[in-house]
């Protein structure tokens, strides 16, 4: 089944984002307008584990929800999915990985965005010879900490990891690592 667009009107866009209406052909038959986010760029979660079996989460000062307690994430400019997971690791948390694994992909709220993401696992953790407090302010990243394994899935059941792309990117990595499934 698909929705056959009729035509296209983009309503903003910025070097990050692009919100368009589509005229499109319902799958009833019937006319409608539907509104779609497109995210230029793939963005990258990576789920950083200790040596003793911790996962290392960021807690984020987002303007749309305020803190949130999250895997360390961003846009990849262009680059290269694991080029961008790599910077991202250092520039929010101080940390360098020796093993990196992609462990899965998936869409960001795909009723109404066109949002790909790419996810790692990192392991074989260390801190960098220079760790940049400052890009952590600017992002709004007000804690690093690690949080053992049994302790991150008691965060998501009781509601204090609510990030939708962090869950995700927790269940691919413990699918990955043979603790569930």
């Amino acid at each position: 089944m698909t929705w056959p667009v009729r035509e296209t009107h983009v309503v903003y866009e910025n070097p990050w984002i692009r919100v368009r209406e589509d005229a499109v052909t319902r799958p009833d038959g019937a006319d409608g307008i539907y509104g779609v986010l497109e995210v230029r760029q793939p963005a990258v979660f990576v789920v950083p584990l200790t040596d003793d079996d911790e996962v290392v989460l960021v807690t984020v000062d987002r303007h749309t929800v305020g803190p949130s307690v999250e895997v360390p994430a961003g846009g990849t400019d262009g680059e290269d999915p694991l080029v961008a997971a790599r910077r991202e690791l250092a520039e929010e948390t101080g940390l360098r990985a020796e093993h990196w694994r992609q462990v899965g992909t998936m869409n960001a709220l795909n009723g109404i965005c066109q949002a790909p993401e790419v996810v790692y696992l990192a392991t074989g953790l260390s801190p960098l010879a220079v760790d940049d407090e400052a890009a952590r302010a600017e992002e709004g990243i007000g804690q690093v900490r690690r949080v053992p394994v049994g302790e991150v899935l008691g965060m998501v059941r009781d509601g204090a990891i609510d990030d939708a792309e962090t869950v995700a990117a927790l269940m691919f990595a413990l699918l990955a690592l043979g603790r569930v499934g």
